[in-house]
């Protein structure tokens, strides 16, 4: 055989080489992923599923593994005990995450902890056995406190890693030097258990902790990665900030192969406002290290940018079109593992994946204030299938959209001398208001929209405060060209309520408002291609619609009901194209925890009447604790669990994305996209903090839709008028009578037996 010459082989070595560097380089091209490998972003669960059920307990733990992708990492805070066993436990001191019987008759001990004496009782001061007296509760007290009477055993390392057999395990070492003044090895712990287990990953926010370690491991042993604490924050080894040690990156890299950061390091924010953002990630993959970002929960306040939608956030972190960080440290690892593989790379015009109407309330009204043009042109934007106008007369008969007839609802009158107008309407509200129709339309026009916060009294929680006086009020008119204009609405949905109120009270007739307007606005002379829907809580005046126009008419069900008898439904369907239901019509809950699901949506369904659900909101305080404080698991619920035809949104992107949802067209569903149980949770809440039995909700029957038609419009003035007190206590006409409905239901039901 004839043999290459050196050069020549030399020659083809490099060819080969540049091929194959030249291959990687095409693979990693093809990536998605702006990844220093171009791999898919690593979920690191922060003690397991700590979000939920008390950090890193055997059911946190399993639970993460259960609802997260492949691969998902399990992240263990390493405390040493005082016969040196290495536990998954969140903090140096017992007081914070555990409880026991007795714990608070021992002395508490004070240490110098970062130079800090702090008081308290210290995991070194107990063995392991004496923390079997010891349960894991949660660690933060915004979290539901119902799982804390499952007397969670505290688990060593060594449990964890054997029990679980993790795809990858996270060892973070935060206390070196602590431990080290106080005589105990965390390096020794570690080559220790290294023998005996497997371990992926290595953190610490200390230099001199890895150097310890530093070769001891082996050539195929964990990644190295360097915490960052605070800027500010000074390392307690180099007695440099972490702020100092971020512009060295390249001495990071001789002991690391890898930093973690917290989320502001990458996204700062001012003022809870999204800044641009930082190079850190581009200049760290410049430097050869892997970025891994901390502090994602969805149970805290979240930048006003990602309108309190925990996948938003990730996704700017993920898939940005600049860069993506390498993985995310959270605390609910199905909302990183849903928003890496079924929600980032896809395309506002991606295949829809799943087929309902994404209907808006008072149009994106969870970003600006509701009914503005700013809150329906978002909605279009974020992808509604169909925007709302809640119908409100002024005094001048001018119909125009606002969420509420009470202008205070909704507006800054309340700040104008348009306040001396406030009146008392008994049959509208038990409190004053200045009402609609006390205006004429020129000033209603003048009046500074006002954003709602439904949750700032309870949770001091607020809705995007830079635009909360944003926009104006649209007319019934401008709303309905502005539907018209859009090429991406299917249709517009026009609610009416008071209309007996306004016909017999103010002379004002809501029904011939709307119709004339949608004649004058082209909807009725088929110009246009968007469709119609009108909404009322009350039969009657659908069926005055549907004598005087063909448009499609949905009946909204106010109460909270447990079922819908056939011929309750029989008779909705003589004057109703869909139907309208609270989510708690659906799935019940008491205590924050779904407690079931009721038969209301297949009742419906059995006489082919669409369902279309309200209110859905993002605020996590909004959701029961089963949909994980993301409202893109509480709309899977509703959507693929319960079969609805229609969501009702103050946030129209979050239901519109879902909808694009890459997931649900796969064969097999993965776990993090599987609807919720109903009443699932309540089987690992403590026994003693179940809720208690509820009352039975009501029943509909025939006798709750019948109602008697609409009396014509009278010409009589105005009962009350502006800055005087209406003294009618007639009780509001046109309601649904659910009340005498149930005990007909009752003896009807005593009469069969």
């Amino acid at each position: 055989m004839r043999r290459l010459r050196a050069p020549t082989v030399l020659l083809c070595g490099v060819v080969l080489i540049q091929l194959f560097a030249a291959q990687i380089d095409a693979q990693t091209s093809r990536s998605p992923w702006q990844t220093l490998s171009g791999d898919v972003p690593l979920v690191i669960a922060r003690g397991g599923f700590s979000g939920l059920v008390p950090d890193s307990s055997l059911d946190a733990y399993a639970f993460a593994v259960q609802t997260s992708v492949p691969g998902t990492v399990l992240w263990c805070d390493v405390q040493l005990t005082k016969d040196k066993h290495g536990i998954c436990f969140p903090d140096l001191t017992m007081s914070k995450a555990s409880t026991s019987d007795g714990w608070t008759l021992l002395r508490q001990k004070s240490y110098l902890v970062d130079g800090v004496s702090t008081q308290g009782w210290f995991t070194i001061d107990f063995s392991l056995r004496d923390l079997k007296n010891f349960f894991l509760i949660r660690g933060i007290l915004a979290r539901s406190e119902k799982f804390d009477g499952n007397r969670y055993a505290i688990l060593t390392v060594q449990n964890v890693a054997k029990q679980i057999k993790p795809d990858g395990f996270w060892l973070n070492f935060q206390h070196d030097e602590f431990y080290e003044q106080q005589n105990f090895s965390m390096s020794s712990f570690l080559l220790s258990a290294s023998r005996t287990i497997s371990i992926d990953y290595i953190s610490s926010p200390e230099v001199k902790f890895f150097k310890k370690i530093a070769g001891r491991l082996g050539p195929n042993g964990p990644s190295f990665v360097f915490q960052f604490l605070g800027k500010d924050d000074y390392e307690p080894t180099t007695n440099q900030t972490y702020g100092s040690i971020l512009s060295n990156l390249t001495f990071v890299k001789t002991f690391a192969s890898g930093i973690l950061v917290p989320k502001y390091y990458v996204m700062p924010l001012d003022k809870q406002y999204l800044l641009p953002p930082t190079s850190l990630v581009q200049d760290a993959h410049k430097a050869g290290l892997q970025v891994y970002v901390s502090g994602f929960a969805n149970d805290v306040d979240i930048a006003y940018n990602y309108s309190f939608d925990p996948v938003s956030e990730y996704l700017s972190f993920l898939d940005n079109g600049n860069f993506s960080v390498d993985g995310v440290l959270s605390d609910f690892p199905i909302t990183a593992s849903a928003s890496i593989d079924c929600f980032s790379h896809i395309g506002r015009n991606a295949t829809k994946q799943v087929d309902f109407l994404v209907i808006s309330k008072n149009g994106a009204s969870g970003d600006f204030p509701g009914c503005t043009n700013l809150a329906y042109e978002k909605a279009i934007k974020d992808g509604a299938d169909v925007i709302d106008c809640s119908v409100q007369m002024s005094s001048d008969g001018k119909p125009f959209c606002s969420s509420s007839i009470n202008l205070r609802d909704s507006t800054t009158v309340a700040q104008t001398p348009f306040r001396n107008r406030s009146t008392n309407i008994s049959e509208i509200s038990s409190d004053e208001g200045i009402y609609t129709f006390s205006l004429t339309w020129p000033e209603i026009e003048l009046l500074t929209p006002a954003i709602s916060n439904p949750f700032r009294e309870d949770y001091s929680m607020f809705r995007n405060p830079n635009e909360r006086n944003s926009g104006k009020l649209l007319s019934l008119s401008e709303f309905l060209n502005l539907a018209k204009n859009s090429n991406s609405l299917s249709g517009v949905l026009i609610s009416v309520e008071n209309v007996v109120y306004l016909r017999e009270k103010q002379g004002l007739d809501v029904v011939k408002a709307v119709l004339d307007t949608l004649t004058e606005t082209g909807y009725s002379s088929g110009t246009t291609t968007t469709k119609v829907m009108i909404q009322s809580t009350n039969s009657s005046v659908l069926v005055d619609f549907k004598k005087q126009s063909l448009y499609e008419t949905v009946y909204k069900v106010e109460e909270t009901i447990s079922d819908i008898l056939d011929f309750g439904v029989e008779d909705i369907k003589k004057f109703a194209n869909a139907v309208v239901v609270r989510k708690s019509s659906i799935f019940p809950h008491a205590d924050a925890f779904v407690t079931g699901e009721t038969k209301v949506v297949q009742r419906l369904h059995k006489f082919q009447l669409p369902v279309y659900v309200e209110l859905f909101q993002n605020e996590f305080v909004s959701q029961p604790f089963d949909y994980f404080s993301d409202p893109t698991v509480e709309i899977n619920s509703y959507i693929t669990g319960a079969g609805i035809n229609g969501t009702i949104t103050e946030f129209p992107l979050t239901a519109a994305r879902y909808k694009r949802n890459r997931c649900l067209g796969r064969k097999e569903t993965p776990s993090y996209m599987i609807p919720v149980q109903p009443g699932g949770l309540l089987t690992i809440v403590s026994p003693t903090s179940l809720p208690p039995a509820q009352a039975p909700n009501l029943v509909i029957t025939d006798a709750d839709v019948f109602e008697p038609p609409l009396r014509p419009i009278t010409a009589e003035a105005p009962t009350s008028t502006p800055g005087t007190s209406s003294t009618n206590t007639q009780a509001p006409k046109g309601q649904t009578r659910l009340t005498l409905s149930l005990i007909l239901f009752l003896l009807a039901s005593l009469l069969l037996l």
